[in-house]
């Protein structure tokens, strides 16, 4: 059977769609799958997404589930027992009363930060953020017709925002801010106390406080701390993607003020129904001990991972300014060795093996001077690719 002739499109697409930047990651990621397939050995340091999967017991618990058969829609913040789970871990991990009701299940944090942002960004508010950050963050807001307003940023603050950016930046039109702590790309935190003192600059203006937290659980130097001990104003969102390992399950949750969580409710109902029945059925056993035991043991794996790859790449000539403190991420100046860092990153997965990402996903302020690299595989892997970069950029210097 003859396929039918693709007809054009006559009816013009909505203005948001030409806000919103391609995923180069993504682009560059299949480059990389590409070239495996055509038998070339690809190390892969490019996508953040653990190299751990979940764990047995959670996997256990994901049978139990559809074998018993929970598959039918929740409600649409999610399980009870799910939420209480949730609320239980914040006292025990970080000292904090949450009430269950203030948790709002998600499909991932991504659908969480677009529900935060459906429910509070008008049509032109601005939403302060740094640059660089995770490039996500920016198309969530530009996605309800609000202005991602990037505040650049450098080693000089550990790349994040403090309070006199924050109040340097502030315009007329500026609604809130949304940070990340620690941050994709750098894996760097904001220290607590000058979060606190955001916090207060952006309540003083009447302003909302989103705090990405999909990482905390990965931080690796001091106790990690929530922004939610800094009031009850604050939305925090987080994820069982990362800490969790649970990438492609699609699950996460809002922690929002009391007040609002009606709205959340409302929104989550009418935009996706409820979060995978199955997937949160799942992930409360995470919060078992024997799995707990296993995360633990994972985030120390990962420290090991970056207190070696951060000090190999200042060896190659690769400078990681900022030691990351949480996260998987390396955040390196290749400046001394290219001014065009998406150029640089072609070169090196094409005569190296190995895949990188370019900064220019990730901002707009001095892109080219920077790649990001995630310490999210094996030592065995990392060690090899140290050697490929380290060799293949003595022979071009």
């Amino acid at each position: 059977m003859t396929p039918p002739t693709p007809l054009p499109v006559s009816y013009p697409l909505a203005s948001r769609t030409g806000r919103i930047d391609p995923f180069h990651v993504m682009e560059l990621a299949k480059r990389a799958a590409a070239l495996e397939a055509a038998g070339h050995p690809i190390i892969h340091m490019s996508i953040g997404e653990p190299d751990f999967t979940a764990p047995e017991p959670v996997v256990a618990a994901l049978e139990r589930a559809a074998r018993a058969g929970h598959t039918q829609y929740t409600g649409a913040t999610g399980l009870a027992s799910l939420r209480k789970a949730i609320a239980y871990d914040y006292g025990e991990r970080y000292g904090l009363d949450i009430a269950p009701s203030r948790i709002v299940v998600t499909a991932g944090a991504s659908a969480a930060l677009s529900l935060a942002c459906c429910a509070l960004v008008n049509p032109g508010d601005g939403v302060l953020m740094t640059d660089p950050s995770y490039p996500c963050n920016r198309h969530f807001v530009a996605a309800f017709d609000g202005e991602p307003q990037l505040v650049p940023v450098g080693p000089d603050t550990r790349f994040q925002l403090d309070r006199a950016l924050l109040e340097a930046n502030w315009a007329p039109n500026t609604r809130g801010t949304l940070l990340a702590s620690p941050a994709n790309p750098t894996g760097t935190s904001i220290p607590f106390d000058e979060l606190a003192r955001i916090a207060d600059a952006v309540r003083a203006r009447g302003g909302f406080s989103i705090v990405d937290e999909i990482y905390l659980g990965l931080s690796y130097d001091d106790a990690p701390r929530s922004a939610l001990a800094l009031g009850d104003d604050l939305i925090v969102t987080n994820s069982f993607s990362k800490y969790f390992h649970m990438t492609g399950w699609r699950l996460g949750w809002l922690v929002v003020p009391e007040s609002l969580a009606p709205v959340f409710e409302k929104l989550s109902q009418n935009l996706y129904i409820c979060a995978s029945t199955l997937a949160q059925h799942a992930a409360l056993a995470c919060f078992d001990p024997e799995s707990l035991a296993i995360f633990e043991a994972r985030r120390d794996e990962f420290r090991r991972r970056r207190d070696w790859i951060v000090p190999a790449l200042r060896g190659i000539g690769l400078d990681v300014p900022v030691m990351p403190d949480g996260a998987f991420y390396a955040w390196a100046d290749c400046s001394a060795h290219a001014d065009d860092s998406s150029a640089f990153a072609i070169e090196l997965l094409e005569q190296t093996g190995v895949s990188v990402v370019p900064g220019k996903d990730f901002g707009r302020h001095d892109p080219q001077r920077w790649i990001r690299l995630s310490y999210a595989t094996s030592m065995q892997k990392m060690s090899e690719a140290i050697e490929r970069l380290g060799r293949h950029l003595a022979q071009r210097s």
